[in-house]
C-alpha cells in the first residue's frame, strides 16, 4: 500500500485542528473515516505519528518530521490547482497547420500570442491537410488550421478566411489574357498529393481542361517558388505566398480569363475535443489575426 494525497491532507488537517471531530466536520467525512485514515497512514509508515494525550492528538518526533516533509508538497499542489482553476493564461496549446498557413500566417500569430501570454506555450506541427487531420484524430494536436478540403464526420470545421489561388511563372510571353486550357500542355509544378493547394486547384479546373501536364511535384511552397525562378514552369499557388515576388517582378501573375480560384481557410478540431477557456481564448485570438492579415493582403 502507498501513501495517498488524501491521507496526507487529512494528516495535515488533524495537525492543525488537533481534534478528529473538527477535521471530520470541515472535510465532510465521518470521524471514524478520519481515524481510519490516520491509522492506515501510520501502518504504511510503520510508526505512530501522534501521541494520544488527554483525548487529543499531539505530534510526536516522527510526526513532526513527516509534517515538515509533506507540508510544502501539499501546498505546492494546492497552489497548482488554484492557478489552473483561476487562470486561462497558463498551459500549452498544440497546433497543427498546413504548409501555406505555417509559412505565411502562423509565425507572427504565435509570436504575438506568446508575447501577450508568456506563460502559455504553443507547440506547432506542420503537414499537408491530410496529415493535419490525421494528427487531430490521433489526439496529437488540439486544433488545426488548413486550406484543404475535409469531409470527415469526426472533424468540426469553421471557415476563418478566404484565400485566392493565382497562376504564376517567369515566362514573360504569358502577359496577355488567355484561357487556362491553352496552358494545359505546359510544364506545371504542383504540390504533392494530399496538399490542400493542389486539391483545390485540380478540382477547380477539372471542367476547364482535358488534362494538366504535371511536370514535377514538390512538398513545399518555397521549393516550388525557387524552381520557378530558374525554369519557365507554371504553378498555381496561394496569393499570400507570392505577393512580394509579384510586387518585385520576380514572378509574373498570368492574367487568366474566367479564372477565379478561391478557397476557404479552415479551423478544424475533433468533435470530442474539450474546449477549455485556454483553448477558446487561443482560437479567438488566432482567428482574429488571420482575418486581419488576409484583409491586409487584399490591398
Amino acid at each position: 500500500m502507498k501513501l495517498t494525497l488524501r491521507q496526507m491532507e487529512i494528516f495535515l488537517n488533524v495537525v492543525r485542528e488537533g481534534h478528529l471531530t473538527n477535521v471530520a466536520k470541515g472535510m465532510g467525512l465521518s470521524q471514524s473515516a478520519i481515524s481510519m485514515s490516520i491509522k492506515e497512514l501510520e501502518n504504511i509508515l510503520g510508526s505512530p505519528l501522534f501521541d494520544r494525550i488527554n483525548k487529543k492528538l499531539i505530534l510526536n518526533e516522527m510526526g513532526r518530521s513527516f509534517e515538515k516533509e509533506i507540508a510544502p508538497i501539499i501546498k505546492k499542489l494546492n497552489d497548482i490547482e488554484y492557478e489552473f482553476k483561476n487562470t486561462v493564461n497558463k498551459g500549452m496549446v498544440r497546433v497543427g497547420a498546413s504548409t501555406t498557413i505555417v509559412d505565411y500566417l502562423m509565425p507572427p500569430i504565435i509570436c504575438s500570442y506568446m508575447n501577450n501570454y508568456p506563460d502559455v506555450k504553443v507547440g506547432l506541427k506542420e503537414g499537408n491537410t491530410q496529415r493535419i487531420v490525421e494528427l487531430l484524430k490521433d489526439g496529437e494536436i488540439d486544433v488545426g488550421f488548413i486550406e484543404g478540403l475535409v469531409n470527415d464526420p469526426e472533424i468540426i470545421k469553421e471557415v476563418i478566411g478566404v484565400d485566392e489561388l493565382v497562376v504564376v511563372t517567369t515566362d514573360t510571353s504569358l502577359t496577355k489574357p488567355l484561357f487556362i486550357d491553352t496552358l494545359q500542355d505546359r510544364k506545371w509544378v504542383l504540390r504533392e498529393e494530399g496538399s490542400g493547394t493542389r486539391d483545390v486547384f485540380l478540382d477547380y479546373i477539372k471542367d476547364k481542361v482535358d488534362h494538366i501536364n504535371i511536370f514535377l511535384e514538390l512538398g513545399h511552397t518555397e521549393s516550388i517558388k525557387s524552381l520557378l525562378m530558374n525554369h519557365q514552369c507554371l504553378t498555381c499557388i496561394s496569393k499570400i505566398a507570392v505577393t512580394n515576388e509579384i510586387k518585385d517582378n520576380k514572378l509574373i501573375r498570368v492574367p487568366l480569363k474566367n479564372f477565379e480560384c478561391k478557397r476557404d481557410f479552415l479551423m478544424i478540431y475533433h468533435k470530442d475535443k474539450y474546449q477549455s477557456e485556454l483553448f477558446e481564448k487561443f482560437i479567438y485570438f488566432t482567428k482574429s489575426m488571420i482575418r486581419q492579415m488576409l484583409e491586409g493582403n487584399k490591398h
